[in-house]
Protein backbone atom coordinates (compact mmCIF):
# COMPACT_ATOMS: atom_id res chain seq x y z
CA UNK A 1 0.00 0.00 0.00
CA UNK A 2 0.72 3.68 -0.99
CA UNK A 3 -0.43 6.53 1.17
CA UNK A 4 0.17 10.13 -0.08
CA UNK A 5 -0.40 12.36 2.51
CA UNK A 6 -0.98 16.65 2.39
CA UNK A 7 1.79 16.89 -1.04
CA UNK A 8 2.58 19.87 -2.35
CA UNK A 9 4.71 20.70 -5.49
CA UNK A 10 5.15 24.45 -7.43
CA UNK A 11 7.81 25.39 -10.09
CA UNK A 12 8.53 28.02 -9.79
CA UNK A 13 5.07 30.23 -8.99
CA UNK A 14 2.89 27.92 -10.37
CA UNK A 15 1.50 25.59 -7.82
CA UNK A 16 1.08 22.14 -9.61
CA UNK A 17 -0.27 20.14 -6.65
CA UNK A 18 -1.70 21.36 -3.74
CA UNK A 19 -2.39 19.55 -0.40
CA UNK A 20 -2.88 15.92 -2.45
CA UNK A 21 -4.72 12.87 0.23
CA UNK A 22 -4.79 9.52 -1.59
CA UNK A 23 -4.00 5.76 -0.70
CA UNK A 24 -3.49 3.16 -3.50
CA UNK A 25 -4.12 -0.65 -2.64
CA UNK A 26 -2.33 -3.98 -3.55
CA UNK A 27 -3.55 -6.32 -5.64
CA UNK A 28 -5.65 -3.39 -7.30
CA UNK A 29 -5.17 -1.53 -10.20
CA UNK A 30 -5.31 2.65 -8.85
CA UNK A 31 -6.52 4.97 -11.62
CA UNK A 32 -5.44 8.39 -11.28
CA UNK A 33 -7.38 10.60 -13.81
CA UNK A 34 -6.99 13.88 -14.39
CA UNK A 35 -6.94 16.42 -18.03
CA UNK A 36 -3.49 17.47 -19.59
CA UNK A 37 -1.67 19.54 -17.27
CA UNK A 38 -3.98 18.50 -13.93
CA UNK A 39 -0.57 17.24 -11.98
CA UNK A 40 -0.99 13.52 -12.10
CA UNK A 41 1.91 13.01 -14.11
CA UNK A 42 3.88 14.98 -11.13
CA UNK A 43 1.80 12.93 -8.74
CA UNK A 44 3.57 9.97 -10.46
CA UNK A 45 7.00 11.40 -10.65
CA UNK A 46 6.91 12.36 -6.93
CA UNK A 47 6.08 8.84 -5.72
CA UNK A 48 9.00 7.03 -7.71
CA UNK A 49 11.92 9.47 -6.85
CA UNK A 50 12.30 11.94 -9.90
CA UNK A 51 10.60 14.83 -8.55
CA UNK A 52 10.66 16.05 -4.94
CA UNK A 53 7.76 17.26 -3.31
CA UNK A 54 7.90 20.81 -1.40
CA UNK A 55 6.13 18.84 1.58
CA UNK A 56 4.29 16.33 2.33
CA UNK A 57 4.65 12.84 2.57
CA UNK A 58 4.63 9.46 0.63
CA UNK A 59 4.46 6.52 2.04
CA UNK A 60 5.73 2.48 1.50
CA UNK A 61 3.67 0.39 4.23
CA UNK A 62 4.42 3.13 6.48
CA UNK A 63 8.33 4.13 5.30
CA UNK A 64 8.00 7.56 4.68
CA UNK A 65 10.08 7.37 0.91
CA UNK A 66 10.87 11.42 1.13
CA UNK A 67 12.87 11.42 4.59
CA UNK A 68 14.12 7.82 4.62
CA UNK A 69 17.68 6.93 4.43
CA UNK A 70 19.53 6.28 0.99
CA UNK A 71 19.53 2.26 1.62
CA UNK A 72 15.91 2.07 2.68
CA UNK A 73 15.38 4.19 -0.21
CA UNK A 74 17.12 2.34 -2.53
CA UNK A 75 15.31 -1.55 -1.53
CA UNK A 76 12.03 0.44 -2.40
CA UNK A 77 13.29 1.49 -5.64
CA UNK A 78 13.71 -1.98 -6.32
CA UNK A 79 10.56 -3.10 -5.87
CA UNK A 80 9.35 -0.85 -8.22
CA UNK A 81 8.10 -1.59 -11.86
CA UNK A 82 8.09 0.85 -14.38
CA UNK A 83 5.82 0.62 -17.75
CA UNK A 84 6.83 3.83 -19.85
CA UNK A 85 4.21 5.93 -21.88
CA UNK A 86 6.23 5.02 -24.98
CA UNK A 87 7.55 1.48 -23.95
CA UNK A 88 11.39 3.20 -23.73
CA UNK A 89 12.72 -0.11 -25.20
CA UNK A 90 16.64 -0.26 -25.83
CA UNK A 91 16.71 -0.20 -29.47
CA UNK A 92 20.21 -1.70 -29.80
CA UNK A 93 19.24 -4.37 -27.69
CA UNK A 94 16.95 -7.45 -28.05
CA UNK A 95 13.53 -8.39 -26.56
CA UNK A 96 15.23 -10.68 -24.55
CA UNK A 97 17.66 -8.23 -23.61
CA UNK A 98 15.69 -5.56 -22.59
CA UNK A 99 14.31 -8.23 -20.23
CA UNK A 100 17.05 -8.94 -18.85
CA UNK A 101 18.00 -5.50 -18.07
CA UNK A 102 16.83 -4.58 -14.53
CA UNK A 103 17.93 -8.19 -13.41
CA UNK A 104 21.47 -7.60 -15.10
CA UNK A 105 21.33 -4.30 -12.92
CA UNK A 106 19.56 -4.90 -9.68
CA UNK A 107 19.97 -8.76 -8.64
CA UNK A 108 22.67 -11.16 -8.11
CA UNK A 109 21.14 -14.20 -10.28
CA UNK A 110 23.60 -16.04 -11.98
CA UNK A 111 23.33 -15.64 -15.85
CA UNK A 112 21.32 -19.34 -16.37
CA UNK A 113 19.10 -17.86 -13.56
CA UNK A 114 18.21 -14.71 -15.16
CA UNK A 115 17.25 -15.98 -18.69
CA UNK A 116 14.91 -18.51 -16.92
CA UNK A 117 13.41 -14.85 -15.37
CA UNK A 118 13.53 -13.64 -18.96
CA UNK A 119 11.84 -16.12 -20.56
CA UNK A 120 9.05 -16.58 -18.21
CA UNK A 121 8.26 -13.04 -18.17
CA UNK A 122 8.07 -12.88 -22.07
CA UNK A 123 5.95 -16.28 -21.61
CA UNK A 124 3.90 -14.77 -19.39
CA UNK A 125 2.95 -11.40 -21.72
CA UNK A 126 2.37 -14.48 -24.45
CA UNK A 127 5.86 -13.13 -26.43
CA UNK A 128 7.89 -16.88 -26.04
CA UNK A 129 9.34 -16.66 -29.31
CA UNK A 130 10.40 -13.22 -29.55
CA UNK A 131 13.32 -13.07 -27.69
CA UNK A 132 16.12 -12.62 -30.36
CA UNK A 133 13.81 -10.04 -31.94
CA UNK A 134 14.71 -6.12 -31.98
CA UNK A 135 12.16 -3.47 -31.02
CA UNK A 136 12.44 -2.35 -34.70
CA UNK A 137 10.67 -6.04 -35.77
CA UNK A 138 7.78 -5.88 -33.52
CA UNK A 139 4.75 -3.83 -33.43
CA UNK A 140 3.15 -1.32 -31.17
CA UNK A 141 1.17 -3.13 -28.75
CA UNK A 142 4.29 -6.42 -28.52
CA UNK A 143 6.64 -3.55 -27.48
CA UNK A 144 4.01 -2.84 -24.74
CA UNK A 145 3.76 -6.52 -23.68
CA UNK A 146 7.86 -6.42 -23.96
CA UNK A 147 7.52 -3.07 -21.16
CA UNK A 148 5.82 -5.22 -18.98
CA UNK A 149 7.25 -8.42 -18.93
CA UNK A 150 10.58 -6.00 -18.39
CA UNK A 151 8.65 -4.15 -15.52
CA UNK A 152 8.08 -7.32 -13.89
CA UNK A 153 11.19 -9.54 -14.18
CA UNK A 154 12.51 -7.99 -10.42
CA UNK A 155 8.63 -9.03 -9.06
CA UNK A 156 8.00 -5.95 -8.11
CA UNK A 157 5.63 -5.24 -5.34
CA UNK A 158 4.62 -1.54 -7.21
CA UNK A 159 3.96 -1.40 -10.96
CA UNK A 160 3.75 2.02 -12.16
CA UNK A 161 1.72 2.68 -15.94
CA UNK A 162 1.98 5.82 -17.11
CA UNK A 163 -0.90 6.56 -19.85
CA UNK A 164 0.21 2.42 -21.04
CA UNK A 165 -2.05 2.46 -23.82
CA UNK A 166 -1.12 5.83 -25.69
CA UNK A 167 -1.22 5.38 -29.83
CA UNK A 168 -2.68 1.47 -29.51
CA UNK A 169 -5.59 0.71 -31.31
CA UNK A 170 -9.15 -0.18 -29.21
CA UNK A 171 -8.12 -4.10 -29.61
CA UNK A 172 -4.73 -3.61 -28.86
CA UNK A 173 -5.41 -1.64 -25.98
CA UNK A 174 -8.16 -4.01 -24.43
CA UNK A 175 -5.04 -6.42 -24.57
CA UNK A 176 -2.78 -4.71 -22.50
CA UNK A 177 -5.43 -3.61 -19.93
CA UNK A 178 -6.32 -7.44 -19.18
CA UNK A 179 -2.75 -8.08 -18.56
CA UNK A 180 -2.04 -5.39 -16.61
CA UNK A 181 -5.17 -6.40 -14.74
CA UNK A 182 -4.46 -9.85 -14.49
CA UNK A 183 -0.67 -9.56 -13.50
CA UNK A 184 -2.03 -6.99 -10.85
CA UNK A 185 -4.25 -9.37 -9.34
CA UNK A 186 -1.96 -12.68 -9.43
CA UNK A 187 0.89 -11.21 -7.98
CA UNK A 188 -1.06 -8.89 -5.46
CA UNK A 189 0.94 -5.74 -6.85
CA UNK A 190 0.40 -2.37 -6.18
CA UNK A 191 -0.71 -0.58 -9.72
CA UNK A 192 -0.65 3.44 -10.12
CA UNK A 193 -1.71 4.22 -13.67
CA UNK A 194 -2.42 7.60 -14.97
CA UNK A 195 -5.25 7.76 -17.86
CA UNK A 196 -7.23 9.95 -19.52
CA UNK A 197 -9.36 6.85 -21.06
CA UNK A 198 -12.51 6.28 -19.84
CA UNK A 199 -13.43 2.90 -21.04
CA UNK A 200 -10.05 1.76 -19.44
CA UNK A 201 -11.02 3.18 -16.19
CA UNK A 202 -14.33 1.40 -15.99
CA UNK A 203 -12.83 -1.92 -17.62
CA UNK A 204 -10.13 -2.66 -14.99
CA UNK A 205 -9.96 0.25 -12.61
CA UNK A 206 -10.80 -0.86 -8.72
CA UNK A 207 -10.15 2.72 -7.39
CA UNK A 208 -9.89 6.37 -9.02
CA UNK A 209 -7.89 9.46 -8.09
CA UNK A 210 -9.41 12.66 -10.18
CA UNK A 211 -6.98 15.30 -9.73
CA UNK A 212 -8.33 18.92 -10.92
CA UNK A 213 -6.41 21.56 -11.59
CA UNK A 214 -3.31 20.67 -9.11
CA UNK A 215 -6.36 19.99 -6.73
CA UNK A 216 -7.63 16.77 -4.97
CA UNK A 217 -11.47 16.32 -6.31
CA UNK A 218 -11.75 12.51 -5.59
CA UNK A 219 -10.86 9.50 -4.56
CA UNK A 220 -12.79 6.28 -3.91
CA UNK A 221 -14.18 3.43 -5.63
CA UNK A 222 -15.32 3.24 -9.64
CA UNK A 223 -18.88 2.90 -8.65
CA UNK A 224 -18.82 6.17 -6.06
CA UNK A 225 -17.15 8.01 -8.78
CA UNK A 226 -19.51 6.73 -11.09
CA UNK A 227 -22.63 8.11 -9.14
CA UNK A 228 -20.77 10.97 -8.07
CA UNK A 229 -22.88 14.40 -8.34
CA UNK A 230 -19.69 16.53 -8.53
CA UNK A 231 -20.16 18.58 -11.79
CA UNK A 232 -16.45 18.68 -12.61
CA UNK A 233 -16.83 15.37 -12.43
CA UNK A 234 -19.18 15.06 -15.31
CA UNK A 235 -17.69 17.51 -16.87
CA UNK A 236 -14.76 15.52 -17.37
CA UNK A 237 -16.69 12.58 -18.17
CA UNK A 238 -18.60 14.13 -21.09
CA UNK A 239 -15.72 15.89 -22.33
CA UNK A 240 -13.86 12.21 -22.53
CA UNK A 241 -17.12 11.65 -24.62
CA UNK A 242 -18.11 8.85 -22.07
CA UNK A 243 -22.15 7.66 -22.00
CA UNK A 244 -23.13 6.55 -18.64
Amino acid sequence: MIEIQNLNKSFGDKEVLRNINATFYPGQVNVVIGASGSGKSVLMKCMVGLVLPDTGKILYKGEDFIAIDYKTKKEIREQIGMLFQGSALFDSLTVEENVDFPLKMFSNMTKEERLERVNFCLQRVKLENANKLFPSEISGGMKKRVGIARAIALNPKYLFCDEPNSGLDPVTSRVIDLLIKEITEEYNITTIMNSHDMKTLFDIGDNVTFIYKGDLEFEGTIEDFRNSPSPLIEEFLGASYFQR
